[in-house]
């Protein structure tokens, strides 16, 4: 059967697809533009006419892999609910027990990005986003005197600080801690934070209460 013909764009999404899952399997160091090429049935060439080196579609892969979870995080901050709500539905999602970033993927990308300047900068300016977003809400609760943080900026860089280190320990370390230690944790750290109580009338239920199906962490 002949291949459909694709747009210009539905195409770069294809191949952008395509790089994220062999990245995921192969790793940074060792894909290549054949593995790409030979996932899809297509030529070196074409991967090379939209992406004109490895390095140019790794970094693009990242940022493509990123801006979906980027996208799903304004939703989750941008909604009308309480600003603790808003919060903790992000933190829980972020977290590695829940549906934000494949983890294994993103920490390749962290060790690569020690090498390689593009990639480097695409995951620096991926990360500023992710603390400015969380940043912004922080501030917005504080100032509605829903809870007291003197410093929103440290408080979201601690807090994907934290989590990031705990994905990395949970990816490397697989069944080292169980999913529920995990998102005691996190709600924990949010707690702290906000210096709001981290039992009865905390973090994690008065967020629990805001929380759609969606924004469930996986295996729930």
């Amino acid at each position: 059967m002949a291949r459909v013909r694709l747009s210009v764009a539905e195409r770069r999404e294809e191949l952008l697809r395509a790089a994220v899952e062999q990245i995921e399997v192969r790793g940074v160091a060792a894909v290549r533009i054949a593995d790409v090429a030979s996932a899809l049935g297509v030529s070196n060439a074409l991967v090379l006419y939209h992406f004109s080196s490895k390095e140019q579609l790794v970094a693009a892969a990242f940022a493509h892999a990123a801006e979906a979870d980027l996208a799903h995080l304004r939703r989750l901050l941008g909604r009308r609910s309480s600003a603790v709500r808003r919060l903790q539905a992000a933190v829980r999602w972020y977290a590695p027990t829940g549906q934000a970033k494949g983890w294994r993927l993103w920490i390749e990308g962290w060790a690569a990005s020690l090498r390689d300047p593009e990639l480097r900068r695409v995951a620096a300016s991926l990360d500023k986003e992710w603390k400015a977003a969380l940043t912004r809400v922080i501030a917005e609760g504080a100032e509605a005197g829903e809870f007291r943080c003197p410093d929103p900026a440290a408080a979201a860089w601690r807090l994907t600080a934290f989590l990031d280190g705990l994905a990395v320990q949970t990816t490397a370390y697989a069944g080292s801690l169980t999913r529920s230690a995990m998102l005691r944790w996190a709600d924990a750290a949010l707690a702290r934070e906000l210096n709001l109580p981290d039992e009865g009338e905390g973090v994690g239920e008065h967020a629990d209460a805001g929380r759609g199906v969606d924004d469930l962490p996986s295996g729930t």
